[in-house]
């Protein structure tokens, strides 16, 4: 075991990524708004082809788009789309703002596009290398980059294109800024992986896939696990009152209807709690804790009062801790 994890506020740029499924949309959402809420100026990056980010701030959200807008104060959102993220890095490199619109806009450009492998990932990942570059009276325009990064198969591929491209690519505009862009995803300093994964088998099986092959692989920093929707541990103390036939309750089931239910809880704690520690062992890494919310994460349900669990020091689980849950 390793000495405790440097705060994620200390980082640049965190990537999330995990299994579809696992929350990690909900993670990268916590985490800005924790950021934003410590006083950083914070850009949150979804790059899914539907934009998913404003609906947890927001009741009714509008649109974020290329250009992004202020979800909060001091929380700036984009959704990076590869062919608007194109055309604006052609146009910085040749100032020709019209030919690369309409050479761009062409179908049969767009055809060919489509058939060429890794542009995607490339131009999405030179667009955050170009953003964390950028200042603004001589500061970082954005203290932390946080980016809701694809599911777990395609975010590893997705962070080793630069190094392909760099390899394949050994002179030229493109091989300058594939290097840029792979010394960014390796600097340990500046960007951190910040993989999600649910307390249950198979996302734990998929997250130490994604671990072993971030660290062998990609060659990126990851330091801690983010284990999401951890349902609560019923307290003995609970237990024994519903145990005792003398307890009653005005106007609640009678205890007697209440006790499976209690130990119905108890028991799926006990599997989190084995299946939280078992990824933590299996991948040497401590982990943040993110409860259920009860009611949801979506814009006006109060997450984000709740945001800075996900800033909570990582733990490393004991190895009996899930024999006591279900004592």
């Amino acid at each position: 075991m390793t000495s405790t994890p440097r705060s994620l506020l200390d980082h640049r740029l965190i990537i999330v990524t995990g299994k579809g499924g696992v929350g990690k949309t909900t993670v990268a959402c916590l985490l800005a708004e924790a950021a934003r809420c410590q006083g950083q100026r914070v850009l949150l990056a979804e790059t899914a082809p539907i934009e998913a980010v404003a609906a947890h701030f927001e009741t009714d959200p509008a649109p974020i788009g290329y250009e992004g807008r202020e979800l909060r104060p001091g929380l700036h959102a984009i959704r990076i789309d590869p062919h608007e993220a194109l055309a604006h890095y052609v146009r910085l490199q040749t100032g020709l703002g019209l030919v690369t619109d309409r050479i761009l806009g062409s179908e049969t450009f767009r055809q060919l596009l489509e058939a060429a492998p890794g542009w995607r990932e490339l131009i999405l990942l030179g667009k955050l290398w170009h953003v964390e570059q950028s200042e603004e009276k001589g500061r970082p325009l954005y203290d932390l980059i946080v980016v809701d990064a694809p599911a777990t198969g395609h975010g590893l591929t997705f962070l080793d294109v630069p190094r392909v491209a760099h390899q394949a690519v050994r002179a030229g505009p493109l091989s300058r800024h594939s290097g840029w862009v792979e010394a960014l995803i390796h600097d340990r300093e500046r960007t951190l992986l910040l993989p999600v994964t649910l307390p249950e088998e198979l996302p734990v099986r998929e997250t130490l896939e994604l671990v072993t092959r971030a660290r062998e692989d990609i060659d990126i920093g990851v330091d801690r696990i983010v284990v999401n929707r951890c349902p609560p541990r019923p307290t003995a103390a609970l237990r024994e009152v519903l145990a005792d036939p003398a307890t009653t309750f005005e106007a609640w089931p009678p205890p007697a209807a209440l006790a499976p239910l209690v130990e119905h809880a108890a028991s799926r704690a006990a599997l989190a709690a084995q299946e939280r520690a078992h990824v933590s062992q299996a991948c040497a890494l401590p982990v943040v804790d993110v409860p259920i919310l009860p009611a949801g994460a979506e814009g006006g349900s109060g997450w984000s009062e709740r945001a800075d669990v996900i800033l909570a020091t990582p733990t490393w689980p004991d190895r009996d801790e899930a024999g006591a849950s279900a004592a």
